[in-house]
């Protein structure tokens, strides 16, 4: 079923939400780790991480139905890392996408690309000029849907798990 076809919602997480949202965390790092990507693990993003997302409402949710189908963290927050970005929009607004997240029982569904579309339409809305993350560069399901929604590769940062994409991309 493609997500056009499912009723996605999407909501700020609450703290009620946090050990569901732990437990489809905790199933895409097991499903990421059968496909040989090592980009998380039982360090991060950790139960305490996404409580504190919660708690700064920072963390969201795309729901079908009573499931969490996929889970983000949005802000305007950079590690340092981000000084590596050769930042195409250097002096326009932006939002950070983290943690992105799509339960694997709803992979290969479109979510993630539903998902970041409406990061969009969100941003957009608020008048934010462009949209900034981080891809694993051995994640190719990650890259390749970045790839398809226009993201362009500015710069590197390398992290304990190993080499990620700066990548941008204008609202």
């Amino acid at each position: 079923m493609e997500a056009t076809a499912l009723n996605i919602s999407f909501r700020r997480a609450r703290q009620s939400d946090l050990n569901d949202v732990f437990q489809v965390v905790t199933d895409a790092i097991e499903e990421m780790e059968r496909n040989n990507i090592f980009q998380w693990d039982e360090f991060y993003p950790d139960r305490a991480i996404l409580k504190e997302d919660v708690l700064k409402n920072q963390l969201y949710l795309g729901t079908a139905g009573s499931d969490i189908a996929s889970v983000y963290v949005l802000n305007s927050e950079c590690d340092e890392e981000y000084e590596n970005g050769a930042w195409q929009y250097p002096n326009a607004s932006f939002g950070v996408i983290h943690r992105l997240c799509v339960n694997p029982k709803f992979q290969n569904k479109g979510i993630g690309r539903l998902t970041v579309e409406h990061i969009e339409q969100e941003l957009k809305a608020e008048g934010i000029e462009s949209i900034r993350l981080d891809a694993f560069t051995l994640n190719p399901f990650a890259l390749k849907m970045y790839d398809k929604l226009g993201f362009e590769k500015v710069g590197t940062a390398d992290w304990r798990k190993g080499r990620f994409w700066l990548m941008e991309k204008k609202l």
